[in-house]
Formats: structure tokens, sequence, C-alpha cells
């Protein structure tokens, strides 16, 4: 059984796991990087592309809070999609792979 307006909460629910999931994502890669170059000499780009995901990772949690806060509102706003933060986190990504392919490449 499910409480009161909880019908109303599970929309924000389900975005801020999926945004939490990706943000969490990009800080695994981070840490993965920074790990995979503990013990030997850090290069620059391997550095940039730990400083990329964890930065990455950051926005994305914002995001997910600020579309937590959008979608309890009521009534609704007109506008509710995330166009542009989509398209932020798929450039993101495509940086992260980009610096960390170059990286390996290095390496």
């Amino acid at each position: 059984m499910t409480r009161p307006g909880a019908a109303n909460s599970l929309p924000a629910e389900r975005t801020i796991l999926a945004w939490t999931r990706t943000s969490f994502a990009f800080l695994v890669n981070g840490v993965l990087l920074s790990i995979k170059n503990l013990h030997g000499h850090e290069r620059p780009t391997t550095l940039m592309a730990a400083g990329i995901a964890v930065t990455a990772a950051v926005c994305c949690y914002v995001i997910a809070l600020r579309r937590q806060r959008v979608l309890q509102l009521r009534p609704l706003p007109a506008r509710i999609t995330p166009r542009r933060q989509v398209y932020l986190v798929g450039i993101a990504t495509m940086v992260l792979i980009t610096v960390t392919t170059i990286a390996q490449q290095i390496h």
C-alpha cells in the first residue's frame, strides 16, 4: 500500500536515482584513472581525465538535485525537459572518453 501523494513523488525519485547513478559512474571512472597511475608517473593527461570525471560527477549530482526540486513543484512548470543538462552530460562523456583514450595512448 502506498502513502497518499506517493505517486506525485515517484518521478522525482526516479530522476534523482538516474542522475545519481550517472554521477557515480563518472566518479568511479575518475577514481579508477587515479588508482591506475598511483604507483607510476602521473602524466598531465591522466590527471586531467580524472579531474574531468570528478567535475562531471559533481555536475551530474547538482543537476539531479535541481531536477528533483523541479519535479516536486505543484503545479508542474510548463517546460520540465532537461534538454540542456542532457547535452551537457553527453558532451562531458565524449570529452572524458577522448581525454582518457589520449592518456592511455601516451602511457
